[in-house]
C-alpha cells in the first residue's frame, strides 16, 4: 500500500460551475481520504459528472477550489496525469482496432509514465476471450469493460469511474464490483459516479446525494441509507 502524508487524495471547496445563466453545481464540498472509495449519487442531470470533469482537469472550475493529490488538476495536468485514471461516461475508440490492440495501444502510452502497466488487464475485466474481437462488434457492457480496463492499465493512485456499470448486465456489474473491490484492497482512491443506491452501498466508504447541483446528505453508508434511504 502506498505511503502518503496524511492530506486527502480528492478537496473540493465550495466548487460552482456556471454555463451562461445555467449554474450546474452551486457550493459542493468534499473530501476524500488515500484508499477509499467514494460515491456520488444522484440522477441524471444532478451535476455529478460536471464535478467530477472539473477534478480531472476537463474544465476550469467557476468558483471553488480542487486538488487531487495536493495538486490543482488544471494547472498541474501534466504532472498528475500518469498519477489518475479516468473512465468516463462515453470512450472513444478506433472501432476497426480489436481489444487486444486497443489495450496495446494504451499500454505504449501508459509505459511512458513510468508507472506499473498491468499485462493482465483483460482477465481483469473478464474480456480475455474478445481479445481478437473488433471494438465496432462489442456491446455496450463490453465497451464499458473495456473502458474500464484503461483506465485501471497503470494502476493509477486516484481512479474517477463516471457511472461505470450502465449498459453492463447483472452479472457484468458484479464482476466489475469486484474489480473496483480489488483495487481499493491496493489502495487505490476512488470517486465513482452513480445513479445506483445498491451501487453504492455496495462499493462505498462514503457516499453523497447530489441533485440540482447541491449535495443534500453525505457521510458513512449506513449513515446516508437510514437519513435518505427512502428518498
Amino acid at each position: 500500500m502506498r505511503q502518503h502524508d496524511g492530506t486527502p487524495a480528492i478537496e473540493v471547496v465550495e466548487l460552482r460551475q456556471v454555463y451562461g445563466d445555467f449554474e450546474a453545481v452551486r457550493g459542493v464540498s468534499f473530501s476524500v481520504a488515500r484508499g477509499e472509495l467514494f460515491a456520488l449519487l444522484g440522477t441524471n442531470g444532478a451535476g455529478k459528472t460536471t464535478t467530477v470533469e472539473v477534478l480531472e482537469g476537463y474544465r476550469a472550475a467557476s468558483k471553488g477550489r480542487v486538488r487531487v493529490l495536493g495538486l490543482d488538476p488544471r494547472r498541474d495536468r501534466r504532472t498528475l496525469r500518469p498519477r489518475v485514471g479516468i473512465m468516463l461516461q462515453e470512450g472513444g475508440f478506433l472501432d476497426d482496432l480489436t481489444v487486444a490492440e486497443t489495450v496495446a495501444a494504451w499500454r505504449g502510452l501508459a509505459a511512458d509514465t513510468g508507472r506499473r502497466v498491468n499485462g493482465d488487464v483483460l482477465e481483469l475485466v473478464g474480456l480475455t476471450a474478445k481479445a481478437r474481437t473488433r471494438v465496432r462488434q462489442l456491446s455496450g457492457g463490453q465497451r464499458r469493460r473495456l473502458e474500464l480496463a484503461l483506465a485501471v492499465l497503470a494502476r493509477p493512485e486516484v481512479l474517477f469511474l463516471d457511472e461505470p456499470t450502465t449498459g453492463m448486465d447483472p452479472e457484468a456489474r458484479r464482476d466489475t464490483w469486484e474489480v473496483i473491490r480489488a483495487l481499493r484492497a491496493e489502495g487505490t482512491t476512488v470517486l465513482l459516479t452513480t445513479h445506483y443506491l445498491e451501487e453504492a452501498e455496495r462499493l462505498a466508504d462514503h457516499l453523497a446525494i447530489m441533485h440540482q447541483g447541491v449535495i443534500h446528505v453525505r457521510g458513512t453508508v449506513a449513515d446516508v441509507v437510514a437519513e435518505a434511504g427512502d428518498r
